[in-house]
């Protein structure tokens, strides 16, 4: 794995911490509210939801953390597409700026496995 692969997968993997952090303690708090644009009644109502998608978010983090930590290019690019997959539902199906900060990077990432 080259570096510039690595330092996009680790990138992505952190990206997949930071919103398991986001969904599963901060989705009721101002940041979290604001983040994803939500009011305190809506957070409250769905914050069982959101901690379950922390939840899978943080598997996405300890597969690309694993792969990264191992070298094992064709695990980076499992979990990769299973980040791109997420991240374009997400954009059809919620928001499209989701294709930005979630797909996006993990096509950076795919890409340089590839090449690299």
């Amino acid at each position: 794995m080259s570096a510039i692969a690595l330092v996009l997968v680790l990138a992505v993997a952190l990206l997949h911490v930071f919103f398991l952090v986001l969904e599963m303690f901060l989705w009721t708090r101002p940041l979290g509210r604001k983040v994803f644009r939500q009011s305190r009644e809506a957070a409250e109502q769905s914050k069982v939801l959101a901690a379950n998608q922390g939840l899978y978010n943080g598997f996405l983090a300890a597969g690309l953390l694993w792969a990264a930590a191992t070298g094992q290019r064709d695990v980076a690019l499992f979990f990769l597409g299973c980040v791109v997959v997420a991240g374009l539902y997400g954009a059809a199906t919620v928001n499209r700026r989701i294709f930005f900060v979630q797909a996006l990077p993990a096509l950076l990432a795919i890409g340089a496995l590839l090449v690299g």
